[in-house]
């Protein structure tokens, strides 16, 4: 793929109208398949577009059965379940909120109804919102962040954890460069975003016993849905050009760090975060 990319369109998008950007999102894995998630089943939070999609096809790619979970995006769902299927390998669609517990509770006991087991877990879906100021966050908002950003995390990691083969169960968590650089009009994301990053670390000390590998991946600007539905269109004409290699991400960019890390391949590492965000340097 060149990395030439079309100027990201200025009109706004509702969240998850993947279909509705122009351009549309790079998804596609680059490479074939060679098993590496052969017999696995992997369930995605916020899996019906941008990196969550991006990563459901990778993962089908590999082998896996791959659960979707999602809010309400409906058709972005369905496409991505189709995806999954294309690559041979079966799909399951669940609409809710992760932010409730027994949500995350009933979709687990789906998952592991549909396809008999559960050894990946990708903590995905978050939302965003943008303030000019810390004195205009309401309570409101700053309860609703976190309680999909990180109460969702620790819901959808309880009930999968009963479920995660002993040395072979894998959790990978999304959280963003904003943990790391910060964010002045998004205060609250980049707090659920460094809490994240300090849950994967004690997560991953808490289940060593177990050989239960949990990592991070901390995303730069990446051309999702997410994009167009949270800012205005000057910035989102803009969004990626801050970065080092002066462009935004794609999802398929991003997708081959939560395929590494749910792979043998990653057999030695926990604990830790990778960096797919345009060459930015940061602190792990």
């Amino acid at each position: 793929m060149s990395e030439q990319v079309q100027p990201p369109q200025t009109q706004p998008v509702q969240p998850g109208r993947e279909h509705d950007m122009n351009p549309r999102p790079e998804f596609e894995p680059r490479y074939p398949g060679v098993g590496k998630l052969a017999d696995r089943v992997a369930l995605i939070t916020g899996g019906d577009s941008g990196i969550g999609r991006a990563v459901a096809v990778g993962f089908a790619r590999e082998g896996a059965d791959v659960a979707i979970v999602y809010l309400e995006e409906h058709a972005d769902a369905e496409e991505t379940a189709a995806l999954v299927k294309a690559e041979g390998q079966r799909a399951l669609l669940i609409a809710g909120n992760i932010g409730e517990e027994s949500f995350c509770h009933d979709a687990v006991g789906k998952v592991v109804e549909a396809f008999g087991r559960l050894d990946i877990l990708v903590n995905n879906a978050a939302e965003q919102h943008e303030v000019a100021s810390i004195t205009e966050l309401s309570g409101a908002q700053l309860e609703q962040t976190f309680q999909t950003n990180v109460f969702g995390y620790f819901y959808m990691t309880k009930a999968a954890l009963p479920h995660l083969p002993t040395n072979a169960g894998t959790i990978i968590n999304t959280t963003s460069i904003t943990a790391y650089h910060g964010y002045p009009t998004m205060l609250d994301y980049s707090a659920t975003r460094g809490a994240i990053v300090a849950f994967t670390r004690s997560l991953s000390t808490a289940l060593a016993d177990r050989g239960i590998r949990v990592n991070a991946v901390a995303p730069g600007p990446i051309w999702t849905p997410l994009i167009p539905a949270s800012f205005e269109a000057g910035k989102v004409a803009r969004h990626g050009a801050s970065s080092t290699m002066g462009r935004p991400g794609q999802p398929a960019e991003v997708a081959s760090c939560y395929l590494f890390l749910a792979s043998g391949d990653a057999s030695y590492m926990s604990g830790q975060v990778l960096h797919p965000n345009g060459g930015q340097i940061v602190g792990s």
